[in-house]
């Protein structure tokens, strides 16, 4: 069961998920810190206006700002090899739209980069993580807007500057392909259509036209940073970050295929089609024609798309659904992105489908589509976790579940994948980018917050720690 010598085993986190320190630091308002807390079956709200008295999780989240380094010499201890992190982009350009970077901002990443570097750890980190500026958002409905190719790119120059010689891995955009989907308007692209009054999170005013126009700003913005990484740095490299939502047609039945085909071309491809093969993919102009949707594009795009393709492919999985055409069947359970459940599977806690052999199925399709370097940067259990009178977190689920995707992506590297590297999801507790609440835990170390406020803080190490422990030693020897 061992894995290729060198593999990056590791985990991965957010800023707006897990720092806090919101206003500390000369930083400004991300789209995140308007969002309330909320919980499975009842959605957060986006609050234009700040309330007085409302739980903002992102603003403390897990206080990583103040315990950096308890936390990374916790990671140290597991042994890893990278961890993924991104960088708070109202840390460096508070409003986003500032000539001059905020020194304390850069300084704070230099930190993170240097504790990292210090125990041997590579970072790997991501550029935007659901973290535009607000000030963004007010001023031209962020990548709604042109404009926001320029201050994307004053923001990476500020970085890719900065961290020259300490850095190898960037990701531009996380989970970009999150705004083909209705929730991925704010969340990935600060696009809020009403500004007046609080709007829950999954019923957010959506016009599809900006949604996708936003996503051709995003893909020139993400391939002119790689050219710029490039040429500031000829050792870095810049990869594309997804969501793949593994998808099966429900029955063999001609309809239900062709409607999953359908589905995986612009929920799963149609972003890395872009990024990885430089061009928009011919089945988008039917979808663009059937939904109404025009992309203008400037003279020039086609050239830049082409010349900043991305260097390796990295992608989240934490489920899988199946598409039907038979418009009587129910969607799933906690399937946020469409579909309907999979009769073969079980659930999460959060009704989201556990189908390990999907991530080897998923590894294959996208590695025979790209042939590019692969690392799975998100993966892992949301679960209630509890702590024992002695203090101790018996989380056997969390173990089985990871246990069964590394085995299948061990199955994958047989395959013939080149698979590089395995970032687990919220290595330590983190706030849900779905749900906004503290009790949807998925790290191998417990955070003391909770959904109420409350919490000193406290990091406790789980049954999982010492089980991760062991498979970065043995290489996923042991498991």
């Amino acid at each position: 069961m061992s894995f290729p010598k060198g593999f990056l085993w590791g985990g991965a986190t957010a800023a707006n998920q897990l720092e806090g320190g919101w206003n500390e630091g000369g930083k400004g308002v991300s789209v995140s810190d308007i969002c309330t807390g909320g919980k499975y079956g009842q959605s957060k709200r986006i609050t234009p206006v700040l309330e007085e008295g409302t739980f903002y999780p992102s603003r403390l989240a897990s206080d990583h700002y103040h315990r950096y380094k308890e936390d990374i010499a916790l990671f140290a201890e597991m042994g890893f090899k990278i961890y993924r992190f991104s960088i708070a982009w109202t840390r460096i350009f508070p409003n986003g739209d500032e000539s001059e970077p905020n020194e304390e901002g850069l300084k704070f990443y230099e930190n993170i980069i240097d504790e990292c570097l210090k125990y041997g750890i590579e970072p790997l980190i991501t550029i935007s993580h659901y973290e535009v500026p607000f000030g963004l958002t007010k001023k031209c409905n962020a990548w709604a807007s042109r404009e926001m190719i320029d201050y994307f790119m004053n923001y990476c120059e500020a970085i890719f500057t900065r961290y020259k010689g300490k850095v190898k891995y960037w990701l531009t955009f996380n989970e970009i392909n999150s705004a083909t989907e209705k929730m991925g308007g704010l969340l990935s692209q600060g696009i809020l259509n009403e500004l007046e009054k609080p709007t829950e999170f999954m019923k957010q005013v959506d016009i599809p036209q900006l949604r996708y126009q936003g996503l051709h700003h995003q893909f020139v913005a993400s391939a002119k940073a790689v050219k710029l990484a490039h040429e500031i740095d000829p050792a870095y490299q810049v990869g594309n970050m997804m969501i793949y939502a593994t998808s099966y047609a429900l029955t063999c039945h001609p309809d239900d295929v062709l409607k999953n085909q359908q589905w995986n071309r612009m929920m799963n491809y149609f972003c890395s089609d872009v990024q990885c093969r430089g061009v928009y993919p011919t089945y988008a102009t039917r979808f663009f024609r059937e939904n109404d949707i025009v992309v203008k594009m400037e003279p020039g795009d086609e050239e830049i798309l082409k010349e900043g393709k991305v260097d390796f492919y990295t992608f989240s999985y934490y489920m899988s659904v199946c598409q039907t055409a038979d418009q009587s069947k129910l969607g799933g359970e906690g399937n946020i992105l469409g579909g309907v459940n999979n009769p073969y599977l079980k659930a999460s806690d959060w009704g989201w489908q556990i189908d390990p052999k999907g991530l080897r199925y998923s590894l294959n399709e996208i590695y025979d589509r790209y042939e590019l370097p692969m690392m799975v940067v998100e993966n892992g259990l949301g679960a209630y976790d509890k702590i024992e009178e002695d203090g101790s977190i018996h989380d056997s689920y969390r173990i089985d579940y990871l246990k069964q995707h590394i085995e299948q992506m061990h199955e994958a590297i047989l395959d013939g994948v080149n698979l590089i590297g395995y970032t687990p999801w919220g290595c330590i507790d983190l706030v849900s980018a779905s749900t906004g609440e503290y009790a949807k835990r998925y790290g191998f170390i417990y955070v003391d917050r909770y959904d109420d406020g409350t919490g000193e803080f406290d990091r406790l190490k789980k049954d999982s720690f010492e089980w991760y422990k062991k498979v970065i030693e043995t290489n996923g020897e042991e498991l």
